[in-house]
């Protein structure tokens, strides 16, 4: 449990008891991702990844770019169609200053080592120790990818956002006869 908001790397941190020495998902509760096709969610698809690559995998999303302010903003090399591998993140970097339109998104793959790269991670935007600055730092030690996941997000944090989730789930999930 996070006691003090310290920001999402401090909130990945306290899970570290639970994780010990294991890969893990983090998934954010605002961001509701769903599949394009019915079993094949975006975590299943960025695990088939991380049985591949063995390393660190972020969701991402093109947003626009008065938009990139909101989110961590990835730029990488291009691997293969919809997936990065990281050179540089920014948190939430105003239009002029994102080094792409792509964004984190709430779903993550990390490997442990994340662990004692947060704790050297120094406080950052917002005086809150964040996880795209440790991210940053551990693909620059090794890799990090970036995944443009085949699907849909809606941003329930808003509640424009909860209002079209709610709508999509509603007249796409449940049967309606």
């Amino acid at each position: 449990r996070q006691h003090h908001m310290k920001g999402l790397g401090h909130a990945i941190l306290t899970g570290q008891t639970l994780v010990g020495d294991n890969p893990f998902a983090v998934l954010l509760a605002d961001d509701l991702c769903v599949g394009a096709e019915p079993g094949n969610g975006v975590l299943k698809q960025m695990s088939q990844l991380y049985n591949q690559f063995r390393c660190s995998i972020v969701a991402i999303q093109e947003v626009p770019a008065d938009q990139t302010h909101k989110y961590g903003v990835i730029a990488g090399e291009n691997m293969k169609d919809g997936l990065y591998r990281i050179t540089d993140m920014v948190e939430k970097p105003a239009p002029e200053d994102a080094p792409s339109n792509l964004a984190i998104i709430g779903r993550y793959i990390l490997t442990p080592d994340i662990f004692d790269i947060i704790k050297e991670t120094p406080p950052g935007k917002n005086g809150e120790v964040q996880i795209t600055d440790a991210l940053l730092t551990q693909a620059k030690k090794g890799c990090v990818l970036a995944y443009k996941f085949d699907g849909q997000r809606f941003d329930c944090g808003s509640v424009d956002g909860f209002v079209k989730a709610t709508n999509y789930v509603y007249e796409n999930m449940y049967d309606q006869g």
